[in-house]
């Protein structure tokens, strides 16, 4: 396995050197200002990356003021008591894409963080107290907790909230396997630790967050 300033070099010379490839990368917001941020928002984002997934994401971006209003604006303890006749409601209302078996993920995940928010005090106070250095710890949590958020869902979640994560895409895949982390993509709690382990040394080595780690490795690939 290659030091992380070897991979950077490398996604450096393919993006015009190292600053052109620095002003590139996205960084995760401190624990802070994750802690701030309101439950519905939490719930949005998990809603919109369920719904994006296999599906055509501008149609989704076109439509998400109507999911909001149809939502109720994906107040947590509004969308947790949401019973029959308000699914009944959300399949017949055209403002959305009306994919019964989301919809009712949708819900699930707000009485996913009804719990969270109960326990910790907020979602927010939740995800900003989770370590980086077991971010797959989080992600299974999500995977056995909340509804459909397993695999990549779960993972552009998180990015999209901020959270210091990496995305195990195409590139990302192809990077880990040329360092010889794992043989393929990641498909087991074992190669799931590799990576895990591989993403901790750089971190370590480095100083940077999962989150612009994932990036210059997709970058030392891909476009």
């Amino acid at each position: 396995m290659r030091r992380f300033a070897e991979i950077h070099a490398i996604a450096a010379d393919r993006k015009g050197g190292p600053a052109a490839l620095d002003a590139l990368l996205q960084k995760p917001l401190p624990a802070a200002e994750l802690q701030k941020i309101p439950d519905d928002r939490w719930l949005s984002a998990m809603a919109r990356c369920i719904f994006e997934a296999g599906f055509n994401w501008k149609v989704i971006e076109a439509k998400w003021p109507g999911f909001e209003e149809a939502f109720d604006g994906f107040d947590v303890a509004r969308v947790g008591f949401y019973h029959d006749d308000d699914l009944d409601r959300l399949l017949r209302d055209t403002r959305i894409v009306r994919n019964g078996a989301k919809i009712e993920s949708v819900i699930a995940n707000a009485r996913f963080l009804t719990d969270v928010a109960a326990e910790h005090g907020s979602a927010g106070s939740f995800f900003g107290a989770w370590p980086s250095s077991d971010f797959v710890g989080l992600l299974d949590l999500l995977k056995r907790k909340g509804s459909r958020l397993g695999g990549l869902t779960g993972q552009r979640f998180l990015r999209r909230m901020g959270v210091s994560s990496f995305n195990l895409s195409t590139d990302v895949v192809a990077r880990l396997v040329a360092e010889g982390v794992v043989p393929g993509p990641p498909s087991s709690k074992s190669d799931m630790a590799a990576v895990q382990a591989a993403f901790n040394s750089w971190a370590a080595e480095s100083g940077r967050s999962l989150t612009e780690i994932s990036r210059v490795l997709a970058m030392s690939v891909g476009p």
